[in-house]
């Protein structure tokens, strides 16, 4: 079977456990098909021995009948996880040949499931960008492409390797972090499908911090069921992060039904964005249709203070950066630049930084400085928390009159060419973000499924939002549109 790296978790958990395939084998067939990847840049540390070694030891678990639901699976694990004697970069200069001491916390609890790590994974600087394009790698190339035209396309951002290696098959399924969409809008992008946990719903703990109050980890896999299958492994309360909830963690897995009889969905208003196009609307409505056919009740509702989150995030988000980022300074953490003689410490902080962070992330940590600084602390941080607080309490609105989930788009367009945002005005690509963003701001789950083409070939996604710790009914209300949707396009192999 040499197309073992081409199946999602569940078929593959299902023929190890049949003992029709090894670890081993399904180890094998990733590790070649990332050695024939190399144009995609997704991988940038690979592993293949730790991997062979982690799967010769879930073979004997399997054996034995000791086997998790991830045991001998081939995972990918982002650049943003510390990872114990791994290359740990968050793509930056700065952090050039940092190996950690530890693991991160969601990284051992899949380790400990018995998945196999292939290896690290190319993402945008410190999470910092919407198309992988800020990586000191250099650029992730998305495996899909427009109709006959050769042009190289982003995987999103900020988790581009993660959603690139699970399209075109160099892994079963992905580790990715989203803070204002950077699960969500690369597995769209992509074709496959990415789940944002409510906040505290996975440990933060080892995961190199970008904005501590909206990031959370969640799996990107091939489909609703596999991305069941390894939110479980990856959750948990932790009592090393102290905004991990103490909360049980339910089989997901169990709770996909397909029956959303009675549920109500909600359809905001404010997401019909100007300018936007009609194959997104279109699918929009597609979707709707979709799921009032499975039984669900479809119900216009108003999230007011939307128009808001933009900016109230390219607020909160930099600010956080700043703070989080100030001990990169080649004193306590990070590369030291080389110094000139008689360069005292003012001069060594300056040119470290310089050196070390890419453009994008200096210009954020500039503005997350400027708007903590004396003077516009109020004028900008204050409000834009004010303003966050609206946001929350608009969906606790919506979620009290009864409605179970939200639809909106995923992304405001399909994939578009690697360099064709970046010499444009960077508010154009913050823009990416504007169907995403609120559910970070209220700290809910959403998930993108994949859910057709656009007229050039290249796939779209529709985003659900749930309640807060309701990630089993999300699931299942995004399970049946995956089947009502029946979307099974992949990437011509070009690479």
């Amino acid at each position: 079977m040499s197309e073992l790296n081409t199946l999602g978790l569940g078929e593959a958990r299902d023929l190890l456990r049949k003992g029709e395939a090894t670890s081993v084998e399904l180890t094998e067939a990733c590790l070649k098909a990332i050695e024939d990847a190399g144009a995609l840049n997704a991988f940038v540390h690979k592993t293949p021995e730790l991997a062979m070694e982690r799967a010769a030891a879930a073979d004997t678990r399997l054996k034995a009948g000791d086997a998790p639901a991830m045991c001998g699976l081939p995972v990918g694990i982002k650049d943003l996880f510390c990872t114990k004697g791994v290359e740990s970069q968050a793509a930056s200069a700065i952090l050039d040949g940092f190996k950690p001491e530890y693991e991160s916390t969601v990284s051992q609890q899949l380790a400990d499931a018995g998945a196999v790590m292939l290896g690290k994974l190319n993402m945008d600087e410190f999470a910092m960008g919407s198309s992988n394009e800020t990586s000191t790698y250099g650029n992730v190339v998305n495996p899909w492409r427009r109709g006959n035209d050769d042009a190289p396309l982003t995987p999103g951002g900020s988790s581009g390797g993660s959603a690139s290696a699970v399209a075109a098959d160099l892994c079963l399924a992905a580790t990715g972090t989203d803070t204002g969409g950077s699960i969500r809008q690369p597995a769209a992008f992509t074709g496959i499908t990415g789940i944002k946990p409510t906040y505290g719903r996975c440990s933060r703990w080892g995961i190199i911090a970008f904005a501590s109050s909206l990031d959370q980890a969640g799996p990107m896999t091939k489909s609703v069921r596999d991305a069941a299958i390894m939110l479980e492994a990856m959750c948990g309360h932790d009592p090393k992060d102290s905004t991990s909830a103490d909360l049980a963690v339910p089989n997901f897995e169990a709770m996909l039904t397909g029956d959303i009889k009675g549920k109500k969905i909600g359809i905001p208003k404010e997401y019909r964005m100007e300018g936007m196009p009609g194959e997104i609307e279109q699918l929009w409505a597609d979707g709707a249709a979709m799921l009032k056919d499975a039984g669900a009740e479809i119900v216009d509702i108003s999230l007011p203070h939307t128009k808001y989150a933009l900016p109230a995030y390219y607020v909160i988000a930099p600010a956080e950066a700043s703070s989080n980022l100030a001990r990169y300074d080649g004193v306590r953490y990070g590369q030291r630049a080389s110094l000139a003689q008689g360069d005292g410490i003012t001069e060594m902080y300056e040119k470290t930084r310089a050196e070390g962070f890419g453009p994008e992330v200096q210009r954020r940590v500039m503005i997350g400085t400027y708007v903590l600084s004396a003077g516009f602390y109020d004028a900008y941080y204050n409000r834009a928390r004010r303003v966050r607080t609206l946001i929350k309490k608009d969906f606790e609105d919506v979620f009290a009159q009864g409605v179970d989930a939200i639809l909106t788009p995923a992304t405001p367009s399909a994939a578009f060419g690697l360099g064709e945002m970046t010499d444009a005005d960077p508010v154009q690509m913050y823009l990416n973000d504007v169907f995403t963003v609120t559910v970070n701001l209220a700290g809910l789950p959403g998930i993108s499924v994949p859910a057709g083409v656009d007229k050039q070939g290249l796939p779209l996604g529709l985003q659900l939002i749930g309640r807060p710790w309701e990630e089993g009914d999300l699931l299942n209300t995004a399970y049946a549109l995956e089947s009502a949707a029946g979307f099974v396009a992949k990437a011509g192999k070009w690479w």
